[in-house]
């Protein structure tokens, strides 16, 4: 992931977001102007469903952050590409740095579907523009992929064996970024993905 910010972080809950009504303290977010998609059904590019998950470190606290992520968490499941599964992990106890992450990488592997590709954020990761990261996703939907899973790790980043893991490392620009803040950006990117391989004009550039 792209952050360096002091975070304790035993096993967490699962949930899943994307459905919910849309905060309403943001009045930037709100509005924004986001044309509907197509009826369920209808033919065209990214029909196919491929199952997202984000699988990440740390707890979701009220905030510009999370309301951030459920804005385009909740527009990328009323797209072809449908809801972005959350899966939060996390080790309360105090430990060295070495030894959380090494924790932290046990419960993200977890957490990971056994059959599921994986993506991997971090900052010494590949940069991607957004029009290269739609085509990686097309090109795993096109294949067959049933379950893309997003991975972003704590403050101190993501061990090597979740990377060693991963079918891609991931880097979302030069910039440190909180890691919480990490997961909307990654749902807007989804969303911008999705709106670039069905010819949708909320991307132009």
């Amino acid at each position: 992931h792209n952050g360096r910010k002091n975070h304790k972080t035993s096993i967490g809950r699962n949930h899943e977001i994307g459905t919910g009504p849309v905060p309403t303290k943001r009045p930037l977010l709100q509005a924004a102007s986001l044309r509907s998609w197509p009826e369920s059904g209808t033919s065209g590019p990214g029909d196919s469903r491929m199952k997202l998950t984000l699988i990440a470190v740390g707890r979701a606290k009220p905030g510009p952050a999370g309301e951030l992520f459920s804005f385009y968490a909740d527009r990328l499941a009323r797209t072809p590409f449908g809801p972005l599964a959350l899966k939060e992990v996390e080790e309360r106890k105090s430990l060295p740095a070495e030894q959380l992450r090494a924790r932290e990488a046990e419960l993200l592997l977890r957490a990971l579907p056994e059959a599921a590709r994986a993506v991997a954020l971090d900052e010494r990761g590949r940069s991607l523009s957004s029009a290269a990261f739609a085509d990686y996703l097309g090109r795993r939907r096109d294949e067959g992929v049933a379950d893309l899973a997003f991975v972003i790790g704590g403050a101190d980043g993501l061990a090597e064996r979740v990377q060693s893991r991963a079918d891609l490392v991931l880097s979302l620009g030069a910039p440190t970024w909180p890691h919480l803040l990490v997961r909307g950006l990654l749902a807007e990117q989804l969303y911008r993905a999705q709106s670039i391989l069905a010819g949708h004009p909320y991307h132009r550039g």
